[in-house]
């Protein structure tokens, strides 16, 4: 089984890592050299090889090698650097961390709620080239010097917590490397490619898919200080990156953007464009086909699964609109909603493989009902409900918590989604579900319009009675300037009524 430290010691040492718009390349020489600096430090910080370390810092390339630095030590946990001092004291406090990370001169909530437990506090000065620092502390010690191993967890993260206590989902150094080698082999990456970093870097989308992969495979990342619809194309032009991975809503902004930026598109070298997280809709994935003239691929993953599950093939024309792929990685099959077997047919997606966490920790009602045993493999339930084509390509069909029932008649708002965000006037759309007196719940969507279209409710309801069944229309059409998002750009379904005062 690999590590981490497996994927970055086999790289040469002159070639480029990690990077930033406007700053020098930091090589895998440098990560190297960095890496053994930072194990230097830990131990005589008293950390070890077990110890748990949160990382708050901002998106940007220090961000990304404090992640795969400190990864190889010790046990990192990355946290939004947006939480509030009783969000973060909260998950401190559940993670059990033993020292927090933070930018030099930072006086924020994070630092507050680490004082509250007398936690070690580690100062982190950026220096050159991108992605070098410092660390500094005033805790001193001598832990034993000691190599995680293969089994041991390098990563932990909480679920998003939409419906319950959020989970504690710990990722070992094998799954972290199995998954970023998954992505590197489903995507063809090569030395050569350079991915632009968009994405969090506290979530697993961004640490897996665009930094850790690129480092399985020997090529490099350049992060942005986050995703700027207005910087992206600037950064296109000077980064020239073969590729990025995003969102839905982050490529629905880039789209939005591309007619006044047909000369950058033009000269850009993407060999493909990546969207994950969540599902992208079918007239999204071709236009942003069409208007880079490079493929879309649209993987599927989850945290529980060190991110990626299931990816549409890289070669051009292979991609399936509404699809989120193949089998890249894991086992993917179907498995039975209520009892613990796999079956053919719609139901619940089920996983098996490396890179899958062993369990949620301390949670041992949460692993009875997600994991199961069946053909001699251990499975983890995902909580989406799909079925795979006669081509083997996997769609979902919803999320089992977000399936809307109205009346006893099911509705997949990824369906309402995909039929909405054909209409021309609609830029993004999420469906969601909302209470109901008789039918217990019912079906609305919020609508944001692209630039200088428009278009009232009831023509966009009207455009969706056209193409779907009676009960699966929208019964109320918000139209906003925004819709409401998750930290990590994500559009969230649940809670969404409570959110916009439909409750």
């Amino acid at each position: 089984m690999y590590k981490i430290e497996d994927l970055i010691q086999r790289q040469p040492d002159a070639a480029n890592a990690i990077g930033a718009p406007g700053r020098n390349w930091m090589t895998y020489g440098d990560l190297k050299g960095l890496t053994s600096r930072v194990r230097k430090f830990l131990r005589t910080a008293d950390i070890g090889a077990q110890d748990r370390v949160a990382i708050v810092l901002p998106n940007g390339p220090e961000m990304a090698a404090a992640f795969v630095t400190v990864a190889q030590s010790a046990t990192t946990a990355p946290l939004n650097p947006a939480y509030k001092e009783d969000e973060f004291a909260f998950y401190l406090e559940d993670l059990k961390a033993k020292a927090i990370i933070i930018e030099a001169g930072y006086d924020g909530p994070a630092r507050a709620a680490a004082d509250r437990f007398d936690m070690t506090v580690i100062e982190l000065t950026a220096t050159q080239p991108a992605g070098n620092f410092t660390l500094s502390t005033n805790v001193a010690g001598n832990a034993p010097d000691t190599v995680p191993s293969a089994d041991d967890i390098a990563l932990i993260l909480h679920t998003s917590g939409t419906t319950s206590r959020p989970k504690i989902v710990p990722l070992l150094q094998s799954n972290v490397a199995a998954s970023a080698r998954n992505v590197a082999e489903s995507l063809a990456l090569t030395a050569g490619d350079v991915c632009l970093n968009v994405m969090p870097l506290f979530h697993i989308h961004g640490l897996i898919a665009a930094v850790s992969g690129s480092l399985a495979a020997g090529g490099s990342v350049n992060c942005a200080p986050g995703f700027d619809a207005l910087k992206f194309y600037g950064w296109l032009q000077e980064v020239d990156p073969t590729w990025y991975t995003a969102v839905p809503t982050m490529h629905q902004a880039i789209l939005a953007r591309a007619p006044r930026n047909a000369d950058i598109i033009e000269k850009a070298r993407l060999r493909f464009l990546r969207s994950s997280s969540s599902s992208l809709p079918g007239p999204v994935m071709t236009q942003l086909a069409s208007t880079f003239g490079a493929p879309v691929v649209e993987a599927y993953g989850m945290t529980e699964a060190a991110h990626q599950m299931c990816c549409n093939p890289i070669e051009p024309g292979r991609q399936k609109p509404g699809f989120v792929g193949l089998p890249a990685g894991p086992e993917v099959r179907i498995a039975h909603e209520i009892e613990d077997r796999l079956i053919d047919g719609v139901g619940e997606i089920a996983i098996s493989g490396p890179n899958v966490t062993p369990g949620y920790e301390a949670n041992p009602e949460a692993n009875e009902k997600n994991f199961f045993d069946d053909g001699g493999k251990r499975w983890f339930r995902t909580g989406d409900q799909g079925k795979f084509d006669e081509d083997g390509f996997l769609s979902l069909t919803g999320r089992l918590k977000e399936i809307i029932n109205r009346g006893g008649e099911k509705i997949s708002p990824l369906e309402v989604d995909d039929v909405l965000s054909d209409h021309p006037a609609v830029g993004q759309c999420v469906t969601f579900a909302v209470p109901h007196e008789k039918l217990g719940e019912d079906v609305a969507a919020a609508v944001v319009l692209k630039e200088d279209q428009n278009a009232t409710d009831r023509e966009i309801r009207d455009f969706a009675s056209e193409r779907l069944a009676a009960f699966k229309v929208p019964r109320k059409i918000l139209i906003l300037d925004e819709i409401p998002k998750g930290a990590t750009g994500k559009l969230q379904r649940i809670g969404l009524a409570e959110k916009l005062g439909l409750v």
